[in-house]
């Protein structure tokens, strides 16, 4: 077999016609229908040629179709066959893929990979339950694949007490394995208490060595955010031994940082806030710091002690304008007080930088899934409107859609609008069973072109927006994924409300 797709791959590449080639790969495959590798190459080959003569991807898409079809019945036995472009079809994250898996779990139902790519697409379907079922199966047909194991393990996420005990399990398990370091990394991410999360992260430290498991340095640096702001020493301590055994100097700056917060948090405690306001001064967290709300609030304290609260009050007035979390509120209007504001002057202030800033949305009139019709951004004028780019293969956006939910129903009956643009039109056949058996409740949109993406400049998948009744941005780009954020979004929208 190696012989021959070295045979294959010397054919293809020194300038045979594409058809030519094409048929040996076609006939290397019907004398080895059960060969994957052989599957594998012969679809990448088609693709490959299919946009090399035309560029047509659908009428590629249709030949591999006919021509599986045609080998299912050529070989009834063979799982392989259907499995084989099913598996394809779900990497393309292609509705068309359901029928293929079931036919080959039909024909061996100890097929593990067809399971888990019944779950991926189950998932895309909305059907929440059944892919559960099917990710069990594939655990059932190979009990030591972590992958499996994992997927499983972590889909318990909405019962925090069967969570814990799968991820645990799970680790018990696969205590040398990669996905032990992935499942440590999000359980001690997800966990609230300050000491099972310290607890997690020393075990995921300990069990799974950073220097050999990427989960296990990112979980470290998740672990230096947290200590960072709960205590800096601590987090100096983990800095120093990360960038010893990490040489990639990814780590540097972390021990700069580290030794400053925690010689201004040692100047603040002797009664020196001004040298502690001047060794913070030069602290600049990542962007995507999980510290950056404990170090402004850190700043804010230290201006203060240091006489200037009305630096306090501004520095954290920037940051609640945008993310209005529980935790800086108090600290606000505590600062806001000294330099005679009340709440009502506070808030105030902060729908003042709100406004400034705030855009007049890109307009826009698209196909809506569930009438036919089209809707325009227009139709919700005197809404305050929820938006989010989507689509039906993004993990990322279904794990945000259940805390949308649970903020949407807080406000039933108000004037707010839930709005999904789905961003790939290919994927139109998920869209409607996805609403229907998932329950969520947004209005789902198709951007057909593309404009809409550009004109509200989104990147990557989900992007999300709140937009007042007016019809002006006012919140952009924020992640809802978890009970913090969720919480925040609520006052986002309560803001917004409020207004007349």
């Amino acid at each position: 077999m190696r012989l021959l797709l070295c045979s294959l791959f010397l054919v293809a590449g020194f300038g045979l016609r594409a058809q030519d080639s094409l048929m040996i790969f076609r006939a290397s495959v019907e004398a080895h229908p059960d060969s994957l590798s052989l599957h594998e190459h012969y679809i990448n080959a088609m693709e490959k040629a299919g946009h090399l003569r035309a560029g047509n991807r659908d009428s590629v898409l249709g030949l591999l179709s006919k021509q599986y079809e045609t080998w299912m019945v050529r070989f009834p036995h063979s799982a392989t066959v259907p499995f084989a472009w099913g598996a394809a079809l779900t990497g393309m994250e292609n509705p068309k893929a359901k029928p293929y898996l079931l036919k080959a779990v039909s024909l061996n139902p100890s097929l593990g990979d067809a399971w888990e790519y019944l779950w991926e697409d189950a998932q895309r379907w909305g059907d929440f339950k059944g892919s559960l079922v099917y990710l069990k199966k594939a655990v059932d047909a190979d009990p030591l694949n972590a992958d499996y194991g994992f997927y499983y393990a972590d889909s318990f996420i909405d019962d925090s007490t069967r969570y814990d005990a799968e991820i645990r399990a799970f680790v018990k398990k696969f205590p040398k394995n990669r996905r032990g370091a992935q499942a440590l990394y999000w359980l001690a991410a997800r966990t609230s208490n300050d000491a099972e999360k310290i607890a997690i992260y020393e075990q995921l430290r300990q069990q799974f060595p950073p220097a050999t498991f990427d989960w296990s340095a990112a979980g470290m640096s998740m672990y230096f955010d947290f200590l960072l702001i709960k205590d800096p020493m601590a987090g100096l301590m983990l800095a120093r031994e990360m960038k010893s055994a990490l040489t990639d100097g990814s780590w540097d700056a972390k021990v700069s940082n580290a030794s400053k917060v925690s010689a201004a948090v040692q100047a603040l405690d002797a009664g020196r806030p001004a040298d502690a306001v001047v060794l913070l001064r030069d602290v600049n967290l990542p962007v995507y710091s999980h510290a950056r709300e404990g170090m402004d609030l850190l700043k804010a304290k230290v201006l203060a002690a240091s006489g200037n609260n009305a630096g306090a009050y501004d520095s954290l007035l920037a940051r609640y304008a945008w993310e209005p979390t529980s935790e800086v509120r108090p600290a606000l209007i505590a600062y806001g007080s000294r330099i005679g504001k009340d709440t009502a002057s506070v808030d105030t202030d902060v729908a003042w930088v709100r406004n400034t800033a705030a855009k007049t949305a890109p307009a826009f009139k698209l196909y809506a899934y569930l009438n036919g019709d089209s809707t325009a951004l227009s139709d919700y004028r005197g809404k305050v409107v929820l938006l989010t780019f989507w689509f039906p293969g993004c993990g990322p956006c279904r794990g945000e859609f259940p805390y949308f939910q649970s903020v949407i129903d807080k406000y039933k009956g108000q004037d707010v609008a839930y709005v999904g643009i789905n961003v790939a039109a290919d994927q139109d056949p998920y869209v409607l069973p996805f609403m229907k058996s998932s329950g969520y409740t947004f209005t789902p949109l198709r951007d057909d072109f593309d404009q809409v993406q550009k004109d509200y400049k989104v990147r990557v998948e989900p992007t999300n927006f709140l937009i007042d009744k007016n019809g002006r941005i006012v919140y952009s780009k924020f992640r809802i994924d978890d009970q913090k954020s969720q919480e925040m979004l609520e006052t986002m929208i309560g803001t917004l409300l409020a207004k007349s």
